[in-house]
């Protein structure tokens, strides 16, 4: 059984990012009109909505983030993220942490793989050591993007800013407790992952 002895997920940060859509909370699906005769009714939405990218990292302890982006990340911005990210770590971290990330272009180039690694040499979790399409492994994808998209339009933000302060707050506010039992979830889903030998795993939890 996959475990944790040494206390090693306090110090690894699992990475990802997503895209908040500021008309998020609008569900057409929730929309119903009853009449006897069909209603001239038009739904006007945007032809590109305003959002905003939000990368975080997650470990055990605590989420590091968020860190905010407004466009595609390039190899540029992918390192801007990373600088602001190790930035907030403290010497412990640096010099026992371990740090994941998915396989993106912009985060494995040769120039972004040597700026990790020249912070935290070969404990770099990233393209050939992780399954590229295996996103219910990380806490990001099967907990926080989640968590927080069900939580940060509940008072329906109008502005990019509004949007940022719901994301921000709701982060501070996860607790210990919860990242401890996200983490436990974690352990159990990584010896699906083995017990399934790499393949689809998520019947079995």
């Amino acid at each position: 059984m996959v475990s944790d002895k040494l206390g090693i997920l306090d110090y690894t940060w699992f990475t990802d990012e997503v895209w908040f859509h500021l008309s998020g909370y609008v569900n057409s699906q929730n929309s119903r009109i009853w009449a006897s005769e069909s209603p001239k009714a038009i739904h006007e939405e945007p032809l590109h909505s305003e959002k905003i990218g939000v990368w975080c990292g997650m470990s055990r302890q605590h989420i590091n983030g968020p860190i905010f982006f407004d466009a595609t990340i390039t190899t540029a911005a992918s390192m801007e993220i990373f600088n602001t990210f190790v930035n907030q770590l403290d010497d412990k971290e640096l010099s026992i942490g371990y740090f994941q990330q998915h396989g993106a272009t912009s985060h494995t180039s040769h120039v972004s793989m040597a700026k990790i690694q020249s912070f935290f040499g070969d404990c770099v979790i990233s393209k050939g050591l992780w399954p590229p399409r295996l996103p219910d492994l990380t806490p990001p994808d099967y907990f926080l993007w989640g968590y927080l998209k069900g939580r940060v339009y509940q008072n329906k933000p109008r502005t990019i800013d509004a949007l940022k302060a719901n994301i921000t707050e709701e982060i501070l506010a996860v607790k210990a407790d919860v990242l401890a039992r996200t983490f436990q979830n974690m352990a159990r889903r990584v010896q699906s992952c083995l017990d399934a030998n790499g393949g689809y795993f998520q019947h079995m939890l």
